[in-house]
């Protein structure tokens, strides 16, 4: 994600004046590869330095919360990874204290930045009164028992694995689309793979289906898997309404879905004929796909926009990061006891 994030800085203008990692020769070691100026020897040392209007999180989950309180109190703006925090309360404070010490700060919710998903936000307004809500997000990387990573462990990733990997990702852009909120939630979670090479057991859910309804009176289902075979990172929505429905495939990122009763249709994405809120996040010809990076890098590129005073509509703050580590707590607190949570 380091990569990621140093390319989309590069792609925003601004210089990557240095790097830090867990040891002095890591951060150098990474230095060329992320064209940074400089390795600090320490995250404490970067933040301390005076050298930085902005630092960008990119470390494990259970780093966030105390980087960025660190970053607030020093008067930085912060792009911090998601999950915001392992946990809610420590998601909220640091939501809390960003507000406080009146800086940007936001999370990278990338899939708000597809044009496509831009044009069903203002499509919405065409389907009617949204009576369903569904979808999913599969991968397939954690498959095997040699597939192994720090997320697996509770005590570096959270209690919610899946959840707070990539259903996080799901919350948001459902709530994004339709301007509702998701009001309660009903889970249920599932151990695959038992024991991995450096993990067993393994604590952390493989698998997740949630129930959930909305502020608005929709009802809704998710299902998230980072154990699906074939599935590399298919995120779904779809939202059925009283006049029409509408569809994205993070996989086919190029079209949205429209249908009706008397038939259906695909909308390509093309600045020619997209509203005027999905365009600026069109800037490419129909027919010359965008995908991942476009997005993080509109992302990054509105997160400095705010930085120099502006206020571009639909940017992920730490309060967007907050909300979806409650969702995905309700939903943890929902399977261990076997009821409906309030959100």
């Amino acid at each position: 994600m380091g990569r990621v994030h140093a390319r989309a800085v590069r792609q925003a203008g601004a210089r990557l004046v240095g790097v830090a990692g867990r040891s002095a020769a890591r951060a150098e070691q990474a230095r060329p590869l992320l064209g940074a100026d400089r390795a600090y020897r320490s995250a404490d040392e970067l933040i301390e330095s005076g050298d930085v209007d902005v630092l960008h999180i990119c470390t494990p989950n259970h780093l966030h919360a105390p980087l960025v309180l660190k970053a607030l109190d020093a008067g930085l703006a912060v792009v911090c990874e998601k999950p915001l925090a392992t946990d809610a309360d420590t998601a909220a404070l640091m939501a809390g204290r960003a507000e406080q010490a009146g800086v940007v700060a936001t999370v990278p919710f990338v899939y708000r930045f597809h044009a496509m998903i831009r044009e069903a936000r203002v499509r919405m307004a065409d389907i009617g009164s949204v009576s369903l809500i569904q979808g999913g997000y599969l991968q397939d990387w954690l498959l095997e028992p040699v597939d192994d990573n720090w997320r697996v462990d509770p005590e570096l990733g959270g209690p919610g694995r899946t959840l707070g990997d990539i259903g996080s990702h799901w919350w948001d852009l459902a709530e994004f689309v339709t301007g509702d909120r998701i009001s309660r939630v009903c889970g249920q979670t599932a151990v695959v793979v038992a024991d991995r090479v450096t993990h067993s057991p393994v604590l952390t859910e493989d698998v997740a289906t949630v129930q959930f309804a909305t502020t608005g009176g929709a009802l809704g289902s998710l299902t998230v898997s980072q154990v699906a075979p074939g599935r590399k990172n298919r995120l779904f929505l779809e939202i059925s309404g009283t006049a029409a429905s509408l569809a994205f495939d993070q996989e086919q990122p190029e079209v949205l879905w429209l249908g009706e009763r008397s038939g259906s249709r695909t909308l390509q994405r093309d600045p020619m004929t997209l509203s005027a809120a999905a365009r600026p996040y069109s800037p490419l010809p129909a027919g010359h796909p965008q995908g991942y990076h476009d997005c993080f890098e509109a992302f990054v590129a509105d997160t400095y926009a705010a930085i120099a005073g502006r206020a571009p509509d639909g940017l992920p703050t730490f309060e967007d990061g907050a909300r979806a580590a409650a969702i995905s707590a309700a939903v943890l607190d929902s399977a261990r006891e076997g009821r409906w949570v309030e959100c």
